[in-house]
């Protein structure tokens, strides 16, 4: 007995160790060294490599340009010259805008002219990870090392040499169209010494929204000499030369924090955020934080998978950005200082984009950060009348087409979150979807006729239409659900219009005149682009956009007369050859085009159709084609996360083809096995058992050990756990 006991205890000893060893391995997984900040950095991806929090205010980069489209995130992965460096930047967007506070670590003789301080750097040199980026340049010789808190940076600069150590300061300096607009896209700029080490300071500027921000910039040695260098007729910025006492192999540091508010914001949050000059602490710090949220996915593979997948999941958690002070603080769109009703407020709401993969995953990923989302969507949706379309800074730009708050906020109340007023929610939508406001929200005229006529509407007339009927679906799905029912009736039949732009003849989404005739010639081919060549489609074309019926696909079918005109008419969008020059729509197969969004459902259609092997292969090609871990290894701009939430979801097997319905289409699993640690301790486990390069067929599935038919599966099974298997063949 004396034995067995012994053996027991040993063995319990044994199972105790091991399960606390499996913890402490999770729990010491550094899953940031599968982060590549370089993908997307290259070609149209246009994501930055520099170093950010998750959802900061603040992401601080190296600048290599800022001039055209290319430059929307400042920098671009061939370029061999540095400008500066940069503490805000737009992730993987196609318009630009931020791109605040350069400075630039220099050497050697003072010059007049504020483009002499650029400088070559080594390539090798050059790395990057969460929280972190570091380079050499090489005419000052200058080691550059920048990290970041939520609403400030701290850069570190090893001067090698220190003959006149110095840092430019370009407070004029911002992404721009043209020359032109760079140079005069500053209203306002102030500036003041407040001692030896000290800048603060308040610029106005107008690129995409017109911006206000504040700023503390504070070094760790007094500036023993300065420089204010002359300003073009049109420019109003300031351009300042600080000049320091270093010794060789001495290191300078410096801090900048930002506020929407005020001086005084900008204070209160570098002195809660970087009280000291800990520059590897705040680094690990920022570090352990991404680290925080990255191992909330497990993911089994190759190493290569493992960092485009945790390099997609980066990328989502980049935006949207905390704006408000470490107080509650932000200034509205009315430009007015309020107090976020939730404690912060978020912006930079890329929702023509994100509503449709991005803002699903925070469902289930960061479920603790959607009520603020909400809220803050309400809060600025009170102030200007209409929910946001795309929100940068605090402020509307009236990018893309359609309300798709309208649909973020409606998918939250479907899924549960109940942490926003509901009521507030719904009057604002209500709001948003009957009054007129700015550019492409004619109610008057969508009522009358049943879409937007393309004789009445200035462009876009068919996206217009399409995407602004997914959101009438979105708020009868919330009216019916709080109990309206008068609402609901309403918006459910404005959720039929997309049957009007419905051609029976061409079998695609026509532009119609008011008298209801068809729009001639017609060509389903040509993209159009309301920004460069007008046209009814945004971003895209007939072949695109016949499809954006989310919410609705039965009803698609049988327009187009059951389920084989439909899937055939489907065959011929993957083999047809599209031939364009239009930046946005890349990443083509045939006619899919997956580096822009109206496309990214599409490949699923085939699963509701009946066709599910066809969604599987497509999903397997586009994994394989249009992502890669390389510099240009993003077929398409990121669009804030929307490019990479595809990717990850999936990579899970499902896919949120109607996101306000709470049910995720299946399509295949691409990694052998994922871990979601969800909210309140739940697990829930994807498996592909048999899954290899010629095994990417599903031939069955179970859901915790039983047979699961459906070809979707709902939000609410997955967030309360389980073990979801598909048995590959």
């Amino acid at each position: 007995m004396k034995q067995k006991t012994s053996l027991f205890l040993m063995l319990m000893g044994w199972f105790v160790f091991s399960s606390c060893s499996s913890l402490q391995k999770m729990e010491q997984e550094d899953y940031t060294r599968y982060v590549n900040p370089f993908i997307g950095a290259a070609d149209n991806g246009h994501t930055f490599p520099g170093a950010c929090y998750p959802f900061g205010m603040v992401q601080t980069s190296p600048v290599t340009g800022a001039v055209g489209w290319r430059y929307c995130s400042e920098y671009t992965y061939q370029d061999s010259i540095i400008w500066g460096f940069t503490q805000t930047h737009l992730n993987g967007t196609g318009c630009m805008d931020l791109g605040d506070i350069l400075v630039m670590p220099v050497t050697g003789q003072r010059v007049r002219a504020w483009d002499a301080y650029r400088s070559s750097f080594d390539k090798k040199s050059e790395k990057a990870s969460p929280g972190y980026y570091t380079v050499e340049l090489n005419e000052p010789q200058v080691k550059a090392e920048l990290t970041a808190s939520i609403h400030a940076a701290l850069h570190r600069y090893t001067y090698h040499k220190a003959d006149s150590a110095s840092v430019l300061i370009d407070l004029q300096h911002g992404p721009s169209w043209n020359e032109k607009q760079y140079h005069s896209q500053v209203r306002h700029c102030e500036v003041n010494w407040e001692d030896a080490q000290t800048l603060t300071g308040h610029v106005s500027n107008s690129v995409w929204v017109d911006q206000d921000y504040f700023f503390v910039l504070k070094f760790d040695h007094p500036v023993a000499s300065r420089l204010e260098l002359p300003m073009g007729e049109t420019e109003k910025g300031k351009r300042l030369v600080a000049t320091f006492k270093l010794k060789p192999g001495e290191q300078l540091m410096m801090k900048v924090a930002l506020s929407t508010t005020s001086v005084e914001g900008a204070k209160k949050n570098l002195l809660a955020e970087i009280p000291s000059w800990d520059f590897d602490g705040l680094k690990e710090g920022a570090r352990a934080q991404w680290n925080a949220y990255l191992k909330r996915i497990e993911v089994s593979g190759t190493d290569e998978e493992k960092v485009n997948f945790y390099t997609a999941f980066y990328h989502a958690l980049i935006q949207p950005n905390e704006i408000s002070d470490v107080d509650g603080y932000y200034r509205n769109a009315a430009d007015s200082v309020v107090k976020a009703g939730g404690g912060k407020f978020y912006s930079t709401f890329s929702l023509w984009d994100t509503y449709r993969a991005a803002h699903p995953f925070y469902t289930l990923l960061v479920p603790e950060r959607v009520d603020g989302f909400v809220s803050s969507l309400v809060e600025q949706g009170e102030v200007q009348g209409f929910l946001p379309i795309w929100t940068l800074w605090g402020k509307e730009n009236y990018c893309m087409v359609g309300n798709h708050g309208v649909s973020v906020v409606a998918e939250a109340y479907r899924k549960g979150f109940r942490g926003f007023d509901a009521e507030r929610a719904f009057a604002v939508i209500k709001q948003t979807q009957t009054v007129s406001h700015k550019l492409k929200s004619n109610w008057e005229d969508y009522m009358k006729y049943g879409y937007f006529p393309t004789d009445l509407t200035p462009a876009e007339s068919v996206s217009s239409t399409l995407e602004s009927v997914y959101d009438d679906y979105a708020a009868a799905d919330m009216a019916r659900r709080m109990g309206k029912k008068e609402e609901a009736a309403y918006f459910d039949r404005r959720a039929d219009f997309y049957k009007n732009l419905f051609d029976p003849t061409t079998k695609f989404m026509r532009p119609r005149r008011s008298d209801g005739a068809w729009k001639s010639p017609f060509n389903p081919s040509d993209v159009a682009h309301a920004e460069s060549s007008g046209g009814d489609y945004t971003e895209g074309n007939a072949w695109q956009y016949t499809w954006h019926v989310q919410h609705d696909i039965p009803g698609l079918i049988k327009l187009f007369g059951g389920e084989g005109p439909f899937l055939n008419k489907l065959d011929s969008v993957f083999t047809l050859k599209l031939e364009t020059s239009q930046a946005d729509v890349t990443g083509l197969i045939g006619q899919y085009a997956h580096g822009n969004e109206p496309s990214h459902h599409v490949a699923y259609l085939y699963t509701v159709a009946g066709r599910p092997e066809r969604t599987q292969e497509l999903v397997r090609q586009i994994f394989k084609t249009q992502y890669r871990n390389k510099p240009d290894g993003l077929c398409g701009n990121d669009d804030c996360g929307q490019m990479s939430a595809w990717y990850m979801f999936s990579a899970m097997g499902f896919y949120p083809v109607d996101p306000v319905s709470g049910n995720y289409v299946f399509g295949a699993p691409q990694l052998p096995k994922m871990v979601l640690h969800l909210a309140d301790g739940k697990v829930f486990t994807v498996i592909a058992e048999g899954l290899s390069e010629e095994r990417l067929h599903v031939e069955s599935v179970t859901l915790n050990g039983q047979p699961y038919l459906k070809n979707f599966i709902a939000h609410e099974d997955v967030v309360k756990g389980g073990t979801l298997v598909f048995k590959m063949k």
